[in-house]
């Protein structure tokens, strides 16, 4: 089997599952998320696009109920035994299998717990579920019962997330290496993202963002390739990924002579991720993380160009997107513990000016200071 950790691992995050479901009254969970199969098991897959679930008993029992082409997906990444298959056909209906596959564990009548919130069960798939289930058993939302201990990472897992650090080191030095007048951005992508590949790792929860010139102010991936004018300016925002742990890092690159305001606003970005990270301590809410951020921002003038957010927890997560709970906004009562692992992103977005600067990094929670997964300076590298 491709286990990518110990059966004691697994083990130990089996038993805090069940605590946990204990601790909620639940005599078994529903899992439709991907991220928790994954963190339990070792299930890897993208199969989730379709009804799958896999259901945890208060007694320790598994079984996952699948489609036949995930079947030895399951057998050669996972420790899952008890696999059942949900045949493709006209007119299948597979919450009508899930149902009997829990009456044969003996789930009828009992309370269980369901991930609601989850890529893997659609709206479709939700209304089927609860009807196939109306009368059967006592059904909850417990999105956030695995998700939660998800947060705080294990020795082992934070050598992964360390890794893929460093593999997000080698696509920033990539892209400075490339980035200049006359480039195309598909250039810089195609080294940035091989650079990932050659060091081992995987393919990231979602697209790399990069956009220059007007596109530089846009946050999301958008199709379409432009060549880098001699005056310009270049958004990057990537992760490296590896075992499916993700260390995002971001970037604006000015190509060209650097407007004052846009070097006002990397001086803004740069004073506020010192003052996150200054905020970002154990026992402290992540919302006050926010509120330093906000705080530099605003006495920098720059209030019209800063979000409502600016970062958030990653983990071992999978398409459509690399974001996991939770995010640092306003009044978030979540309290920072060391193991957790976190996004910070300073993002300036000066729509009058068309200027966009931007400056992230990944970080985990100690003890004390946050411990920095990337080596590079955190300096405006203009081309």
């Amino acid at each position: 089997m491709a286990l990518h950790f110990t059966r004691g691992e697994f083990d130990a995050r089996m038993a805090k599952t069940i605590a946990a479901m204990e601790a909620a009254g639940l005599d078994g969970l529903l899992m439709f998320r991907q991220e928790s199969m994954f963190w339990l098991t070792g299930y890897d897959t993208f199969g989730f696009c379709f009804f799958q679930c896999l259901y945890l008993g208060s007694d320790g029992r598994l079984v996952l109920l699948t489609r036949a082409p995930d079947l030895r997906q399951a057998q050669n990444t996972s420790i899952i035994e008890d696999i059942r298959i949900w045949v493709d056909r006209d007119g299948a209906t597979p919450a009508d299998d899930l149902r009997d596959v829990l009456a044969d564990v003996g789930a009828g009548g009992k309370r269980l717990g369901v991930e609601y919130d989850a890529y893997g069960l659609n709206a479709r798939n939700g209304k089927r579920l609860d009807a196939a289930l109306d009368g059967f058993a006592r059904l909850e939302d417990a999105s956030e019962l695995v998700s939660l201990l998800r947060l705080v990472k294990s020795p082992a897992e934070l050598d992964y997330v360390r890794r893929a650090g460093e593999l997000a080191d080698d696509a920033l030095r990539e892209a400075h290496r490339l980035t200049g007048p006359g480039v195309d951005e598909g250039v810089i992508l195609a080294a940035m993202q091989g650079a990932v590949f050659k060091g081992g790792g995987d393919y990231p929860g979602n697209e790399f963002i990069i956009g220059s010139g007007g596109d530089a102010l846009l946050v999301r991936y958008a199709t379409g390739r432009k060549t880098l004018a001699a005056q310009d300016q270049l958004t990057l925002e990537f992760a490296g990924a590896y075992r499916h742990y993700h260390a995002c890092l971001m970037r604006t690159i000015p190509v060209g002579p650097v407007p004052d305001h846009q070097a006002h606003m990397f001086n803004a970005c740069a004073e506020a991720l010192e003052a996150c990270k200054a905020a970002l301590r154990p026992g402290r809410p992540i919302g006050e993380v926010f509120d330093a951020h906000a705080r530099v921002m605003d006495a920098n003038g720059l209030r019209h160009a800063r979000l409502n957010a600016c970062g958030y927890s990653l983990g071992a997560v999978f398409a459509p997107i690399w974001m996991d709970y939770p995010m640092f906004y306003h009044g978030n009562p979540v309290e920072a513990q060391p193991g957790m692992v976190y996004f910070l992103h300073m993002i300036l977005l000066d729509s009058d000016a068309q200027l966009a600067m931007t400056l992230g990094e990944t970080v985990i929670v100690t003890d004390g200071a946050p411990e920095r997964l990337s080596s590079m300076p955190l300096e405006l590298v203009a081309k």
